[in-house]
């Protein structure tokens, strides 16, 4: 058996997510309907994570198999193209070793974060709008208290069936763009359902003056998803990077 990675990216405006479910169309979906047409059966794949309704993807990893080896991938990427939609684009597909794990073997990933304070007709709809002034260097300030937990309970939604709530975050900072526009970098090792979104809504309370940041250290001490700020929109929300040991392409 055969084991290929396929990079993607996506626009997640129209989907319903990622993971392919009962009622609402999902990016897993498109995918592997198009596989099946190219390859003529079915063919399940797995990626690297699980996007939920309206977040976008830069980049996204999968994984699948097939029995024969595919001698021209660069061919068979653009055949994909060709059927998904417009706001899905595979970039490349390349051979991995049988027992590699698009989601398991990922080492790390990173997610960003778009908000603006300005009226932007051709961004609203990728770019969260906040309204008055964020105190952006209290919540880089709060960022740094990121690095002193594993345990991030307080933003993690309630009842996922994940065994632990550990995670290892490796950067975490908010930025200004030349357009006016602040993004927010994170990158960990894992994300607990809701994470992201659930970190950025905290930070806005420390960025209004509602929470200091002591009292943000006190929300995630708490283990308490109630004691955290709201959960920001998913339009705003990118993952834009997975990464993996060199040794898994090394066929």
């Amino acid at each position: 058996m055969n084991r290929y990675f396929i990079y993607l990216g996506y626009n997640g405006k129209s989907f319903n997510g990622w993971q392919v479910q009962p009622n609402g169309l999902t990016v897993q979906q498109c995918i592997e309907e198009a596989l099946a047409t190219l390859l003529r059966r079915p063919v399940p794949i797995v990626g690297a994570g699980r996007t939920d309704a309206g977040v976008h993807a830069r980049l996204m990893v999968a994984h699948f198999d097939w029995e024969e080896g595919i001698t021209d991938l660069p061919f068979l990427a653009e055949k994909l193209n060709r059927l998904l939609p417009k706001d899905i684009a595979v970039y490349r597909i390349v051979p991995v070793k049988p027992d590699a794990h698009a989601r398991f073997d990922a080492t790390s990933r990173t997610y960003k974060y778009y908000i603006t304070t300005r009226k932007d007709p051709f961004n609203y709809d990728l770019v969260y709008k906040m309204s008055g002034k964020l105190d952006f260097e209290a919540m880089n300030e709060a960022c740094k208290v990121l690095f002193d937990f594993i345990d991030f309970t307080s933003f993690s939604k309630l009842h996922t069936d994940v065994k632990t709530n550990n995670c290892r975050i490796y950067q975490a900072g908010w930025k200004q763009e030349e357009d006016g526009v602040w993004v927010f970098t994170v990158q960990a090792d894992r994300f607990l359902r809701n994470m992201v979104r659930a970190i950025v809504g905290t930070l806005l309370e420390v960025g209004r003056g509602k929470l200091t940041v002591d009292g943000f250290r006190q929300v995630i001490e708490a283990k308490d998803r109630c004691k955290a700020g709201i959960s920001v929109p998913g339009h705003a929300l990118y993952l834009v990077d997975v990464t993996y040991p060199e040794e898994l392409f090394k066929i």
